[in-house]
């Protein structure tokens, strides 16, 4: 007879000490499983275009210029959206199906990746991402010394 053991929960903390080295992605893992959003709005897509490239394209259909903000901070790359409010609408909708809602985006970026630009074409806002490792961080080949 044989038992079937299931996974109910996935202890990072406890796995945390056999991690030696590799703090930073632990904490990692820690930050995206405590700051998933539960939302998935607006639609976007994240591109891998390279070994070192990724672009993320958001659907930003509706926002005018000024009406969207893109920032860095502590590793996290927020885009947001604000619809400017219209006070004096001089029509009347029957139907809205391009949404008005102001959004908040959250990315955590990896270590070493830099934003190097944006741009918006046919309503879809493309963010262009790069991961620049300098040299004291790349792997490097120790040498060994053998006593005769």
């Amino acid at each position: 007879m044989t038992k079937t053991l299931t996974l109910r929960s996935f202890d990072i903390p406890a796995i945390h000490k056999f991690g030696i080295g590799f703090d930073n992605l632990f904490d990692d893992l820690m930050r995206v499983t405590q700051h998933q959003a539960t939302t998935n709005y607006p639609p976007h897509n994240v591109i891998k275009t390279g070994d070192d490239t990724v672009t993320i394209e958001v659907a930003v259909a509706g926002f005018a210029e000024g009406e969207i903000d893109i920032s860095l901070d502590k590793r996290q790359l927020v885009i947001s959206g604000a619809k400017a409010t219209e006070q004096d609408q001089a029509h009347e909708y029957l139907h809205r199906g391009i949404s008005q809602r102001d959004f908040k985006q959250t990315f955590p970026l990896s270590e070493h990746v830099e934003v190097n630009g944006a741009s918006i074409s046919n309503g879809i806002l493309t963010v262009y991402l790069e991961r620049k490792v300098p040299e004291s961080a790349k792997p490097k080949s120790i040498a060994i010394t053998y006593a005769a």
